[in-house]
């Protein structure tokens, strides 16, 4: 149930960054320093999730 859980607190992280994301990157482009570190944070989450949720 835990891992339920966090598995669904990570997909909202997951879909608020990537949000925010795309906020930023169409405002400051893409490859502007706060775009990128959005991008690598979103990277981080989504491979936590997928390895909570491939157990």
């Amino acid at each position: 149930m835990a891992i339920l859980f966090e598995a669904i607190k990570l997909n909202s992280q997951i879909n608020q960054l990537r949000q925010k994301l795309i906020k930023v990157g169409k405002k400051k482009g893409f490859t502007h320093p706060e775009t990128i570190k959005y991008s690598q944070d979103l990277d981080k989450l989504i491979i936590e999730f997928q390895t909570i949720t491939l157990q």
